[in-house]
């Protein structure tokens, strides 16, 4: 079985989708891959009148995630597309920062063993590398400026699936640093609520995180964390919110990961379980690829 996901957004602000599941028939669907390849983990945002979605893609014949960029005008009509971060690593999980005038990226990379910031110099296809936030391989690291400081969230890799049962905090007084690993770290455990999986957002004075259940399966589902207690020694949070990707996409009820949010448009994406007789093809593709130097 390999897993196949598919991107999407909802012309709704995300802390009304939280509130009220996405139907079926209100999602835009960014434009399908091809066969054994993906979209997913999209991060977006209105900028020259239209919408800018920027998302992780994969092919399983090269199984090394870039970040594209999928253009929209205000009709949500596709115009435009292409590659936005390409490095010899895998890239994932876009995260969007404004901050100052500038608009920057925190895209997950932790086989480059460090977490890096890009600056967005041309938009939206040229990104530069500013700084390495954390000199560790962090993983979905998600950033929120909340009661004047800057706080990140994130998982780390490692043995009987870490990076799905950690959840750790880093805090700065400014964006570029320097960070500083929370006192309690790791503040939660468990497969249900401690991997990143979106933006987070204030409801009625609460921070809230959308997090990845991984339970049954990786990304089976977002549970929302409300916080509630945040300080450099302290951290308290509980779920009180579950959203699924059943009866979003035909034949995509399998999970759902990501829940993002800018200027009143929400970002999801759904997956399913797939089974083909072209799989060893597939696979064997890849080996042959990476024999000969081309991965």
């Amino acid at each position: 079985m390999i897993e196949l996901w598919q991107a999407g957004f909802v012309p709704r602000p995300i802390d009304d989708v939280a509130q009220t599941p996405p139907r079926a028939d209100e999602v835009i669907w960014l434009p399908p891959q091809g066969s054994f390849r993906f979209v997913a983990d999209p991060f977006g945002l209105r900028r020259d009148e239209g919408l800018t979605v920027f998302a992780e893609t994969w092919d399983y014949r090269v199984k090394r995630g870039e970040i594209h960029y999928f253009q929209y005008d205000n009709e949500h009509r596709l115009i435009g597309s292409g590659p936005a971060l390409i490095t010899p690593f895998h890239l994932s999980y876009p995260f969007l920062i404004e901050e100052a005038g500038d608009l920057y990226m925190l895209p997950e990379a932790h086989k480059s063993g460090v977490l890096t910031l890009y600056r967005c110099e041309r938009f939206p296809d040229r990104w530069v590398p500013v700084k390495a936030l954390l000199e560790v391989p962090a993983i979905d690291a998600t950033v929120v400026k909340h009661d004047g400081r800057w706080w990140m969230f994130y998982a780390l890799p490692g043995a009987e699936r870490r990076a799905m049962r950690e959840l750790h905090v880093a805090y700065a007084d400014d964006l570029l640093g320097p960070w500083q690993p929370h006192a309690a770290n790791p503040v939660r455990a468990g497969l249900d609520t401690s991997r990143p999986g979106g933006t987070p957002f204030v409801r009625d004075g609460r921070l809230h995180l959308p997090m990845q259940d991984c339970v049954a399966t990786y990304g089976a589902a977002i549970n929302l964390l409300r916080i509630d207690t945040l300080t450099p020694e302290r951290f308290c949070a509980g779920p009180v919110a579950r959203l699924t990707g059943e009866g979003l996409l035909e034949g995509y009820g399998d999970g759902f990961h990501t829940l993002s949010g800018h200027g009143g448009v929400t970002f999801i994406d759904v997956k399913r379980l797939h089974r083909s007789a072209a799989e060893p093809l597939i696979k064997l593709q890849f080996k042959l690829r990476k024999a000969l130097g081309k991965r």
